[in-house]
Parts: C-alpha cells; structure tokens; sequence
C-alpha cells in the first residue's frame, strides 16, 4: 500500500470534489438505510390493521426516500468517478513528461513494448483504484456503519451473533489480498514482455518475411501469449474462491439471524417487522462484504502498478539543467571545443573516444571521416548532450556545456542524425517539426519551401498524390532511403540552428543528387557551425577543416590537400574510393 501514498498529490488538487463525493455517499446511505425501518413500521402496522392509506403511505416513503439516494448516487459518480478520470488524465501526462525528459541511456536500456505498458495497463490499474476503489471503500464503510447502528439499535444480541463470521472474513481477505498483489504483479510484467516483443515484431515485419520466419515469429509469440494466459487464469482461480468465501461468510450470519431471530419472534421478544428489517439489513451488509474483496482486488493491482510506476518516476534525468546552469546565457554563436575529452558509455565498457582535442571555430565548417566504430557518431552528440564527456571538458562559446540550459543548447543546434525517423503524419509537418508553434502559418510556409528547394525534394513532392500534404506512413514507410534522408535534412534546414550536424545523411542518395545537395546547403551554412560526418571523401573535401578519427582518436586533421600529402589514413580512403568511381565507370 505504500506505493499509493504518491497519489496524494492528485487527491490535493482535487479535495474540493472528492470532499463533496463523501458528502454525497454520506447522505445517500443515510437515507437508503430508512428503506428497512419503513417496512418495519408497514409490517408491524399492517399485522394490527390492514388499510389502504397504510399501504400508500409507507409506499410512498420507500419510493421518495430511495429516488433520493438515486440522485446522491448520481452526484458521487459526477464527483468521484469523473474526478478519477481527471486524475488518470494528469497521471497519465506526468508519466509522458517524465519520459520525455529521461536521458537517451534509459530508451537504450528499456524495450518500447515495456514502456506502453505502463502507459496503458498500470495507469488504468491505478484509476480503477481512484475512482471505484476510493469511492466503494468510502461507500461500504458509511452504509456498514448506518446499518450496524441500526441493526444494534432493533436488537444488541442477534447483532452480536450475525457478526461471528465477520474476523473470519478478515483472515481470508488478508490472505487472498497477499496473493493478488503477488499474482497481478507477475501478470503485469509478462505483459510488458508481450507487449515489446509484439511492438518488435511489427517494426522488424521487413526482416521476419525477408528471413521466412514467420512461423517460428507466430510459434514463439503463441508461447508468451499461453504463458499470460496461464498467469492470468492463476489470478481467476484465487478470486474465483474469494468470490464464493465472501458469499459463504454472509450466508452464515444469514443461518444465524434466521435461527435465533426466527425463536426471538416466536417467544415475542421480536416483533414480525424488526425481524424482517433485520434481514433487509443483512442483505445491506452483503454488498459491503463482496465490495470489500472487490476493492482489495483493486487497490493490490493498483498498488502493484503504482510500484511499477514509481520506479520509472524515481529514475532522475542522466542529463537535465544543474545548480551549474546560468541562465543568463541567452544565445549561442557556435564556437566549439573539446578539451582532453574522453567518453565511455558505460564505466565496464572501453573508451569510445580518448583525449580529444578540438577546437572549431564558430562560422566554420568541419567534417570528420573514419571506418565504421570510430567514434564518429559519438563525437557529435556529446555536442547536442545526448551524453556528457566522462572526463576532460567540452566547450560552447567558452562556457563548459553544462553551464549552458538544456533548452537553448538544443534549440540551437539542428542535427541530421545517421538513423533517419520520420512520424506518421504528412510531409508538411515533419520537416516543420523542429518549429515553435506560436510561429504564423506564413512563416511555417515560407521556412518549409526553403527547406525543400535546399534538401531537393522539390521533384519529389511533385509526383505525390496530395504533394506537401501526403502522410508518409509510420517511420516514412512510403518513402525511398533517399527521400526519407532527404527529409531528415529538410527538417534540420528549417529548424535553422547556429549549429548544423549532418550525420552521414547523404549515404542513401546518388552522387548528381549529393552535389545538388551540397551545393545548395554551401550559402546556408554560411555564418553557422557546421559538422559532416560521411564516409565519402566527395562530401567533405570542400570543408574548412577535415577530421581523421581512428579508433577514438583524431589521428589526422587538416584540409583536402594536406591530407592527402600526409600520404595516411586518409589518402588510402581517398585511394580506395577513386579506384571504385574508376570500376564502377568501366
């Protein structure tokens, strides 16, 4: 029950609203417990003299005074209920923004399948306890205790009796409570199993029938899915005795107040009508005792996902603003330097990058070339603080990176990432994603066709259906390698930063089309920190300054031409890609 006490705060912001729900579950047990002493009176009343006006009247007080509980039971629900989707509706967005501002490392290191499943099961687990729990568990108490008073105000000892069964009830529901939160757990976490390997499937779908591995994809997700079957029919065989215990209990306490209730009357200690309201009340207990293991049903399941939740909302952002930001930095220029930087991504794994250093100066444009595991990639999102530098420093405009906030440092840095992604949405807004919203319509527009002319898309578009507007399908689906890229440099164009980082974003297009490309991008870049990372030499080789890393290290630096009279590592790239230019020619 402990993992539930973080919902306090949801319940604050809305005491106002839950405070008036238990107003209304007050008044509304209030008067449904009349319903039994009215039928008393109409009993007992009747027995000495049968009239019509006597039947009328207590008619007439069963009918009124249960439309009156209807409407307060029509207010909780308005009350609690709704406030219970407004708290879901908040916990469910608290849970986006805190996954949003987790580091990379963590979507590294947890499936996408596990993640919606705390985003769907878990927070629906845990409204099912803000809402009904909260409400049942106020609900039974207030009509358990209106209906014990009056039991024990018709007759002390036959109340005593009918509540013998009762600590029994209390064992089982602290039993099977146990075994609940146990079971639900389990359950919970096999979902999260089933969940990322069918989001895996769906995404791999490509290779699976490249590979005909369908059968072995079916054969393996039919194991997961019997294995959730079996752990969910574990949970059904424990309320499936729950259920009938609850019932058992009761059925006892009935025995015993008609067995003794039954000689009470006999002897005539115990009017007809008492006897009847007796019984009338016992049945009120009834619902209690079922919505007691209902509601402990509900509040293990939501305390087993509520566990799961706080241990992903315990999970501190790995790069977040410190008391080291300075916010009075308010633009970036773009000069960039790395100081005796060194990076690991873990601290049992090898160094990626060793002693770098690097300074570039803001307006420039460098480019870095190496085989593939270099560190390449690395390197550049250290500057967009994906990572931070495990040892040595690395510099925007002087200031050490973590002094700048996270926000600004981002916004000003547009990045073309080697992985290209694209959403399911139209052509349009995903090259105007990385654009504020509060912007007009006109500069959008305006900031998207530069962005096409510059990414030479402008063929392309014109043979889509609805041109600008056609959606692209999940991750661009529709679209060849070279557009999807194409795009991603569209995107990054139109964001417009100080800095531009193009990841080995022109591997998928031709080499007419790369010259295009780099041709348009030359007046862009100018006055904007530039970085290129390729594996073609024809890309780079017009760049202020070109990067030979090797192994983690920059093993050589320098233009085109002094590269090429060091007579290394980058003139035998150089050598290599003439000479498959020359075959490809023959």
């Amino acid at each position: 029950m402990k993992s539930l006490l973080t919902l306090k705060k949801y319940f604050t912001r809305y005491k106002t609203t839950i405070f008036l729900g238990f107003v209304f579950i007050f008044l509304s047990n209030i008067t449904s417990v009349f319903v039994p002493l009215f039928i008393r009176d109409g009993i007992d009343e009747l027995r000495r003299q049968i009239s019509k006006p006597a039947l009328l009247k207590y008619a007439f007080l069963i009918v009124g005074v249960t439309l009156i509980s209807g409407v307060f039971r029509f207010l909780i629900r308005q009350t609690i209920i709704v406030t219970s989707r407004k708290i879901e509706f908040d916990l469910r967005n608290d849970f986006w923004s805190h996954l949003q501002k987790l580091s990379l490392r963590y979507f590294q290191n947890t499936k996408t399948g596990d993640i919606m499943a705390h985003a769907s099961n878990d927070i629906n687990a845990v409204r099912n306890f803000i809402g009904p729990a909260v409400m049942y568990s106020f609900d039974t108490l207030t009509l358990f205790i209106f209906t014990l008073v009056l039991m024990f105000s018709i007759d002390v000892q036959l109340s005593l009796l009918s509540l013998i069964p009762f600590p029994i009830l209390s064992i089982f529901v602290y039993y099977f409570g146990k075994k609940i939160h146990f079971l639900f757990t389990k359950i919970q976490e096999h979902f999260s199993i089933l969940t990322a390997r069918a989001q895996e499937n769906l995404n791999g779908i490509r290779i699976i029938k490249a590979y005909v591995r369908e059968e072995s994809e079916i054969n393996h997700f039919k194991k997961l899915s019997y294995d959730y079957f079996k752990k969910n029919l574990s949970k059904i065989k424990i309320d499936s005795l729950f259920h009938p215990t609850l019932f058992l209990t009761i059925g006892s306490s009935m025995i015993i107040i008609m067995w003794f209730g039954g000689l009470k009357v006999i002897n005539n200690k115990l009017t007809l009508g008492e006897l009847t309201a007796f019984i009338l009340y016992m049945g009120y207990l009834i619902w209690p005792a079922i919505a007691f293991g209902w509601i402990t049903n509900l509040t293990q399941q939501a305390a087993a996902s509520q566990k799961r939740l706080n241990a992903i909302f315990a999970i501190e952002p790995e790069i977040k603003d410190t008391s080291l930001t300075n916010y009075e930095i308010k633009n970036i220029i773009g000069e960039i330097e790395f100081k005796n930087v060194s990076f690991r991504y873990r601290k049992n794994l090898p160094f990626v990058l060793k002693n770098i250093n690097l300074k570039i100066p803001a307006g420039s444009t460098y480019a870095i070339i190496g085989h593939t595991g270099c560190g390449k990639t690395t390197l550049v999102n250290l500057i967009v603080r994906f990572y931070d530098v495990t040892e040595g420093e690395l510099l925007i405009d002087g200031n050490d990176i973590k002094t700048i906030p996270l926000k600004l440092l981002r916004e000003e840095i547009s990045v073309v990432p080697q992985e290209t992604f694209l959403f399911s949405d139209t052509l349009k807004n995903n090259i105007a994603y990385g654009l504020n919203n509060f912007e007009s319509e006109e500069f959008i527009d305006e900031k998207v066709n530069e962005a096409i002319k510059i990414a030479h898309l402008t063929p392309d578009i014109e043979s889509f259906p609805d041109g600008i507007n056609t959606i692209i399908g999940e991750r661009g689906i529709t679209l060849s390698g070279g557009q999807k890229q194409r795009t991603s440099i569209a995107r990054a164009v139109a964001k417009d930063g100080k800095i531009l980082i193009l990841d080995d974003c022109l591997s998928a297009v031709d080499t007419n089309t790369e010259e295009i490309i780099l041709s348009n991008l030359k007046n862009f870049m100018a006055g904007k920190t530039s970085i290129i990372i390729s594996h073609r030499i024809s890309t780079i080789k017009d760049a202020d300054q070109i990067i030979v890393l090797d192994n983690g290290m920059i093993a050589e630096q320098g233009t085109h031409e002094e590269l090429i009279e060091l007579n290394g590592i980058y003139t035998r790239i150089y050598q290599k890609q003439l000479l498959e230019k020359e075959l490809e020619e023959i």
